[in-house]
């Protein structure tokens, strides 16, 4: 039990002496495993049971010790171990490398070359993180500790920085903590933008008593990753900056939304609350002083309208997840009708930061306006794909081409969907822009939670409008007609388009749709939903043309208007494609291309269904889209 300040300062010494020990002993080295929700997909958690059970029969326990840590990050080449103190780091892992691990790497100070990072643009190798272009234009602020720290072990979490920051705000005044706050400029990490600190000055201006800090964990974006990465590798930053937000306000209790989808990271919180009431950082009278506050933990079920701050609440309340009507703002009236302030995960995983290392250096970051960095779930046609945390500004050619190693495949960059489903897709004319709050909303998309999606040339951004918005009409909670009616008819003119129906009149109804959607909505699911078909028609309206006039989709992606065909000059005749297609619609021609010796394929494009098949397994590239 820590009881005071002091006692607190020798526990993190002591702590910080123990995990700078870990990483630099030359006679017990740490291996870290990933252990974030992507590794543990690719059998990292079996990885590290290996490791400790051949150490263990090798009789290395006095010379190796593996343990896990949160997300590296660069997930596509997961899963990833980081050797200490060598820093070196092998990717792609399987179970059955680990003897060899042991054997050359641990026992020998072999390096395994093929499990050597190759950078997929410069064909260098990497044997350490810092020598990746992903990692090198990266600043870890909000993410600081997540790949670093046993996210299960308080130990190590305090001997990184953890509570440091909350030490320091409990020898502040309240307004004193929220003027930090405002003086670095944070803003609301979870698609807003909204100032962190005047939101906490509502909440502390309302008259002392009950009040609430809640912490929106629901993470439901296409995509996105970056709130469960932070939960699951540093929950104790997180409740950290919730009580910070909680002394800063006067409230006594905070609590965690979390979707159920994400159990490592409802684990992991579940484990730092324990930890931190047996230690007493939670509970009464924290380190001795009149603040108390506790911690609590709510699941979602899955919806994404409960993403708005409003219709969390009715559902932590046990109400359907529905948003209010505002005003009254929840600062004023939110949980059971109680002052209180609704932060995204991001956002209080940034605030020990800025209390740590004060807002003077927080704001030596990032732009006029946004200041400090952002958290992006880099995902889509990219060859690094992962989690990135960059400063404000960075430019989004930096982000595509420089961390993400540019387009999969030597393909086109066509566009990038910032802001998830309510954001919109930028295109080659923007990759210069610098990467704020207000930019991204300038060009129509908007900074969202964090998630990026590149798509390339072989993307049709009409069908990319009609998923979101497939996505969109299925998660309105249907409170309000504009959203609930808006839309359901976007998706069926989208669909109408998509299968070869639509007329001229179709894409001016939709774009009016868009408009009175954006404009009458309650919350901001409906308010955003139109951004995906405001921006496609606006940077790619050719597209939208070519649907309606052509009855062609020029990246041959809407099946009703594509066709597979045979080049009869490349057939060979094999009939590979014949033996594989699943309803039996290719069939044998009269004729035999010069220099081979079978009757070239046909399709009958009547009875093809499009599935493919036929195209993936032809060796000789005679099958193409139309």
């Amino acid at each position: 039990m820590i009881a005071s300040e002091k006692e607190l300062r020798s526990t993190i010494e002591k702590h910080t002496a123990a995990l700078n020990k870990k990483f630099k002993d030359e006679k017990k080295r740490a291996i870290l495993v990933c252990a974030g929700t992507g590794c543990l997909s690719n059998e990292s958690q079996k990885i590290l049971a290996r490791l400790q059970e051949v150490i263990k029969e090798q009789g290395l326990d006095d010379k190796f010790e593996a343990s896990i840590v949160g997300c590296f990050g660069f997930c596509s080449q997961g899963p990833f171990i980081k050797i200490c103190p060598e820093e070196l780091v092998y990717k792609g892992v399987k179970v059955s490398d680990v003897e060899e691990i042991v054997e050359k790497t641990l026992k020998n100070n072999e390096i395994i070359e093929r499990l050597i990072y190759v950078d997929p643009v410069t064909k260098q190798k990497a044997y350490k993180f810092d020598e990746m272009s992903f990692y090198k234009k990266q600043v870890r602020v909000a993410l600081h500790g997540v790949g670093v720290i046993n996210p299960e072990n308080v130990e190590e979490a305090l001997g990184y920085g953890a509570f440091q920051g909350l030490l320091r705000a409990l020898s502040m005044t309240p307004q004193e903590v929220v003027d930090e706050v405002l003086k670095s400029g944070l803003r609301g990490r979870g698609g807003g933008g909204f100032p962190t600190g005047r939101k906490w000055q509502f909440a502390l201006n309302q008259p002392a008593g009950t009040k609430y800090v809640v912490c929106n964990g629901d993470e439901g974006d296409p995509g996105a990753f970056m709130d469960s990465a932070l939960l699951e590798g540093n929950p104790f930053a997180v409740i950290e900056g919730m009580m910070i937000a909680g002394y800063a306000i006067g409230a006594q209790n905070g609590y965690f939304y979390i979707r159920a989808e994400y159990p490592t990271a409802v684990r992991r919180i579940k484990n730092a609350i324990k930890q931190l009431k047996a230690l007493g950082l939670i509970g009464n009278n924290i380190l001795g002083t009149d603040f108390s506050f506790d911690v609590h933990l709510r699941l979602g079920a899955g919806a994404f309208v409960c993403g708005e701050e409003t219709a969390l609440l009715n559902s932590i309340e046990g109400k359907r997840g529905m948003p209010r009507p505002r005003p009254p703002f929840p600062a004023v009236k939110g949980l059971w009708q109680c002052p209180s302030i609704i932060n995204n995960v991001e956002t209080l995983g940034t605030v020990p930061y800025v209390l740590r290392e004060g807002a003077d250096k927080f704001i030596t970051m990032g732009t006029e306006k946004s200041k400090g960095t952002k958290v992006f779930a880099l995902a889509g046609k990219v060859n690094n794909v992962g989690l990135v945390e960059v400063p404000m500004g960075i430019t989004l050619r930096e982000l595509v081409y420089d961390i993400g190693g540019g387009v999969t495949n030597g393909k086109k960059f066509k566009a990038i969907q910032t802001g998830g489903p309510s954001g919109g897709c930028l295109t080659v004319n923007d990759l210069d822009t610098p990467i704020d709050y207000d930019n991204l909303i300038a060009k129509g998309s908007m900074m969202g939670s964090g998630g990026a999606i590149v798509m390339d040339e072989d993307n049709c951004m009409v069908d990319v409008a009609k998923f979101y918005m497939d996505f969109i009409c299925d998660e309105s909670c249907g409170k309000c007609s504009p959203c609930r009616i808006g839309t359901k008819r976007m998706l069926e003119i989208l669909t109408k388009i998509t299968d070869g129906k639509g007329t001229m009149e179709d894409l001016a109804d939709l774009e009016e749709l868009a408009s009175a959607t954006k404009s009458n909505s309650l919350c901001g699911l409906g308010q955003t939903a139109a951004n995906p078909i405001l921006s496609t028609m606006k940077q790619f309206r050719e597209e939208y043309i070519a649907h309606v006039v052509d009855k062609k989709c020029p990246a041959h992606i809407c099946k009703n208007l594509m066709e597979y065909v045979i080049d009869k000059e490349k057939c060979i005749g094999c009939g590979m494609c014949a033996k594989n297609c699943p309803v039996e619609t290719i069939h044998k021609t009269d004729y035999v291309a010069p220099g081979h010796k079978l009757p070239s394929m046909f399709i009958d494009s009547s009875k093809c269904i499009k599935c493919g098949m036929c195209q993936s397994v032809c060796k000789f590239g005679a099958v193409s889209k139309n």
